[in-house]
């Protein structure tokens, strides 16, 4: 049987395969795991994006809560990174996100953070697993005034707000900033931090009405604020993902920056700030090549994790580093936030701009962007992690290592989140890379489906 949680949290097709049933048990068993060495009634807080699922789960959810004798905080439209910190910040003994980040929109998940505001590691993941497969066995039901209640809390991304401009208060005043957000959970609260900080915003996709959140937009879909920001002769483009976890930003002119680029710009800076701890940026295997050769010319150390934002984190707890992410720009400013954020990541750059007086074109040449081809092979959920037993998948992966050795990289891996293998081929030839991982996905998803 597949393992439920995936590498961020139960994700599926809401109604079908996340199904407020599960959502109920999810709340139950997450609820005792977390809060059963608590000697008074314990308290989880509860946020969602802006998907129409986001209140069917969210009370299914709460009801699991409640029925296990714990309370909620609903505090309704929220980011995901304002989870993270408000979770510490409120001092409840955890948190809960209902959202599937840059999927779209008829898929939802729930994913937990401990009361220090951290994701939960994998035992305690399979501990609630377990004690949904078991029936809830050994849990105790209370009833009359035992039973839980839920609280709605209005004020909450205020408090996120307030955090992050009050983090990086940075003065953005005369600068014009084109912001995509994604008809997602962003939709206030980036806007209205950057009127906050001075700047001139101009909001794309922020009237989320349920069904269209990363509905061709968001980091995942950059094409229009790369025209808008032109357009709109802005200094810079921001794009968030459905709940606001990870930025991709737009260039003066129009040009893409992703999250290897933006940890090389902050990280360069914060170096030159001493602000950079232990002198090292965590990133994952599948960052850009260029990216590597960047910590190697400037001297900065880069350490490699497997993919997911859950270990860039944990190695950046281990090893004590202050700024860690991913390619996709999920990136982490462990001093700051215990997760991914948006908005902190944006005020980043942001910040980097108005200290050096430079364009985002001019800062982004500290790092050579290689050529990176990324295709995805549809499969079936239950055969993703089984490609290499297929005896021609495993020959053509072989043969092409071969071909691209010393001049590039392949890199094979199944999704964390998603029915697919992500074939991914770094080279120097843009036109080969794109047709070799067109092939490789082709016979991955023929010989798989």
């Amino acid at each position: 049987m597949a393992r439920m949680f995936g590498t961020d949290g139960v994700r599926g097709v809401a109604n079908e395969e996340l199904t407020p049933l599960l959502a109920m048990q999810l709340g139950q068993a997450g609820a005792y795991v977390l809060t059963r060495e608590n000697k008074h009634k314990p308290t989880i807080m509860v946020g969602c994006d802006t998907r129409i699922s986001g209140d069917m789960l969210a009370n299914a959810l709460m009801a699991g809560i409640c029925s296990v004798g714990a309370n909620a905080v609903y505090v309704g439209v929220i980011p995901t990174p304002a989870i993270a910190y408000l979770t510490q910040k409120y001092k409840v003994e955890a948190g809960v996100v209902i959202s599937a980040s840059h999927n779209p929109m008829e898929f939802n998940g729930i994913k937990f953070f401990d009361g220090n505001g951290y994701k939960l590691p994998d035992a305690l993941e399979d501990e609630i697993e377990e004690l949904i497969q078991s029936g809830m066995k050994g849990v105790e039901f209370p009833t009359g005034s035992g039973v839980g209640k839920v609280k709605n809390r209005k004020d909450a991304r205020e408090e996120y707000i307030n955090h992050a401009v009050q983090t990086v208060p940075v003065d953005l005043s005369g600068m014009k900033i084109v912001v995509d957000c994604a008809e997602g959970a962003a939709h206030y609260t980036s806007v209205e931090a950057l009127r906050q900080l001075g700047a001139e915003v101009v909001p794309i996709h922020n009237m989320p009405d349920g069904t269209n959140i990363n509905s061709n937009c968001g980091s995942t879909h950059m094409g229009e604020l790369q025209a808008r920001v032109v357009f709109e002769k802005a200094n810079v483009g921001l794009a968030f993902d459905g709940d606001a976890d990870r930025l991709q930003v737009v260039d003066e002119r129009g040009n893409v920056v992703d999250g290897d680029q933006i940890m090389a710009v902050v990280g360069a800076h914060m170096r030159n700030m001493g602000k950079l701890k232990k002198n090292t940026i965590v990133a994952t295997i599948m960052s850009n090549l260029g990216f590597f050769m960047f910590g190697e010319k400037e001297k900065i150390h880069i350490e490699k994790t497997k993919v997911g934002d859950r270990y860039v984190l944990e190695r950046m707890r281990e090893i004590g580093a202050s700024l860690g992410g991913e390619q996709s720009g999920h990136i982490i400013f462990l001093d700051e936030n215990t997760t991914g954020d948006g908005l902190l990541s944006a005020l980043h750059v942001l910040e980097v701009m108005v200290v050096t007086g430079k364009p985002m074109s001019e800062l982004t040449k500290v790092m050579t962007v290689m050529p990176q081809a990324l295709v995805n092979a549809k499969v079936p959920n239950h055969r993703k992690d089984h490609f290499m037993e297929y005896p021609d998948i495993a020959a053509a992966i072989e043969k092409l290592e071969k071909e691209f050795a010393g001049e590039g990289r392949v890199l094979i891996r199944p999704s964390g989140t998603e029915p697919k293998v992500r074939v991914m081929i770094e080279g120097k030839d843009k036109a080969r890379i794109d047709a070799e991982a067109r092939k490789l996905a082709e016979l991955i998803q023929n010989l798989m489906i």
